[in-house]
Protein backbone atom coordinates (compact mmCIF):
# COMPACT_ATOMS: atom_id res chain seq x y z
CA UNK A 1 0.00 0.00 0.00
CA UNK A 2 1.27 3.54 -0.80
CA UNK A 3 1.95 6.19 1.64
CA UNK A 4 -1.07 8.44 -0.01
CA UNK A 5 -3.65 5.12 -0.42
CA UNK A 6 -2.58 4.45 3.59
CA UNK A 7 -2.55 7.95 5.07
CA UNK A 8 -6.42 8.18 2.98
CA UNK A 9 -7.39 5.20 4.57
CA UNK A 10 -6.14 5.97 8.24
CA UNK A 11 -8.35 9.42 7.83
CA UNK A 12 -11.45 8.10 6.26
CA UNK A 13 -11.32 5.37 9.42
CA UNK A 14 -10.59 7.58 12.28
CA UNK A 15 -11.14 10.76 10.64
CA UNK A 16 -7.46 12.30 11.41
CA UNK A 17 -4.58 12.04 9.73
CA UNK A 18 -2.02 9.75 10.80
CA UNK A 19 0.05 12.63 12.08
CA UNK A 20 -2.58 13.90 13.77
CA UNK A 21 -3.12 10.64 15.55
CA UNK A 22 0.53 10.59 16.76
CA UNK A 23 0.58 14.12 17.84
CA UNK A 24 -2.71 13.49 19.80
CA UNK A 25 -1.47 10.32 21.30
CA UNK A 26 1.77 11.58 22.08
CA UNK A 27 0.43 14.57 24.11
CA UNK A 28 -2.15 12.15 26.04
CA UNK A 29 0.94 10.16 27.35
CA UNK A 30 2.91 13.50 27.96
CA UNK A 31 0.63 14.37 29.70
CA UNK A 32 0.86 11.30 32.07
CA UNK A 33 3.67 11.18 32.84
CA UNK A 34 3.86 15.29 33.47
CA UNK A 35 1.44 14.38 36.11
CA UNK A 36 2.37 10.77 37.67
CA UNK A 37 6.52 10.96 37.01
CA UNK A 38 9.25 12.85 38.79
CA UNK A 39 11.00 12.51 34.83
CA UNK A 40 12.22 15.87 33.60
CA UNK A 41 10.50 17.70 31.10
CA UNK A 42 13.28 17.11 28.57
CA UNK A 43 13.19 13.21 29.54
CA UNK A 44 9.57 13.08 28.78
CA UNK A 45 10.05 14.85 25.21
CA UNK A 46 12.97 12.36 24.19
CA UNK A 47 11.18 9.93 25.01
CA UNK A 48 8.25 10.77 22.81
CA UNK A 49 10.46 11.47 19.71
CA UNK A 50 11.01 14.85 20.14
CA UNK A 51 14.69 15.69 19.23
CA UNK A 52 14.56 18.85 21.74
CA UNK A 53 12.60 20.54 25.10
CA UNK A 54 11.75 23.65 23.15
CA UNK A 55 9.93 21.20 20.03
CA UNK A 56 8.03 19.39 23.05
CA UNK A 57 7.04 22.54 24.54
CA UNK A 58 5.38 24.01 21.53
CA UNK A 59 3.62 20.95 20.76
CA UNK A 60 1.93 20.68 23.53
CA UNK A 61 1.58 23.76 24.23
CA UNK A 62 -0.68 24.23 20.70
CA UNK A 63 -2.38 20.97 21.67
CA UNK A 64 -3.27 21.84 25.50
CA UNK A 65 -2.89 25.55 25.29
CA UNK A 66 -0.33 25.67 28.20
CA UNK A 67 3.54 24.76 28.75
CA UNK A 68 4.35 21.23 30.20
CA UNK A 69 5.94 23.01 33.19
CA UNK A 70 2.19 25.20 33.62
CA UNK A 71 0.51 21.85 33.34
CA UNK A 72 2.69 19.62 35.99
CA UNK A 73 2.73 22.49 38.49
CA UNK A 74 -0.82 22.70 37.99
CA UNK A 75 -1.81 19.08 38.79
CA UNK A 76 -3.23 19.53 35.61
CA UNK A 77 -5.65 18.66 34.05
CA UNK A 78 -7.61 15.20 33.66
CA UNK A 79 -7.25 13.41 30.81
CA UNK A 80 -9.92 13.05 28.28
CA UNK A 81 -12.10 10.09 30.15
CA UNK A 82 -11.36 10.75 33.72
CA UNK A 83 -13.56 12.62 36.01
Amino acid sequence: MSRTAFSQSFKQTLGESPLSYLTRWRMTLAQFRLRQSQDSILHIALDLGYQSEAAFGRAFKKMTGQSPGALRESGGLPLQGEG
